[in-house]
């Protein structure tokens, strides 16, 4: 079964920041290739939904979040098996205090 991936607002809002942070402090071209690496991660889920770990700061919520790594980022995201579809709801640097990550908006 393949999955469809969709990006929540949330975490779209993360890779404008993390785009424009390392658009400043170093440059576009880096920006970009972190930003591309990022967004492609999660398409080895589709067929492999359940790959990443279970996210144990999260697991107060409703919702099962698992997540991925790419360098420094935590790709954290949910699985809907009803709809079909793997929704990413944060991209979180890892090298922030870590309890951060409970934060809504």
């Amino acid at each position: 079964m393949s999955f469809e991936i969709i990006w929540s607002e949330f975490a779209e809002t993360q890779l404008d920041e993390i785009y424009e942070y390392y658009k400043k402090e170093v440059n576009e071209r880096v920006a970009k290739k972190i930003i591309k690496g990022v967004i492609n991660e999660p398409k080895r889920l589709r067929n492999l939904s359940f790959t990443g770990q279970e996210e144990e700061l999260l697991q107060d919520r409703k919702i099962k979040y698992r997540y991925i790594i790419y360098t420094n980022y935590k790709i954290i995201y949910s699985v809907d098996t009803e709809n079909e579809f793997i929704k990413i709801a944060d991209v979180f640097d890892t090298r922030q205090y870590p309890l951060k990550i409970k934060r809504t908006k």
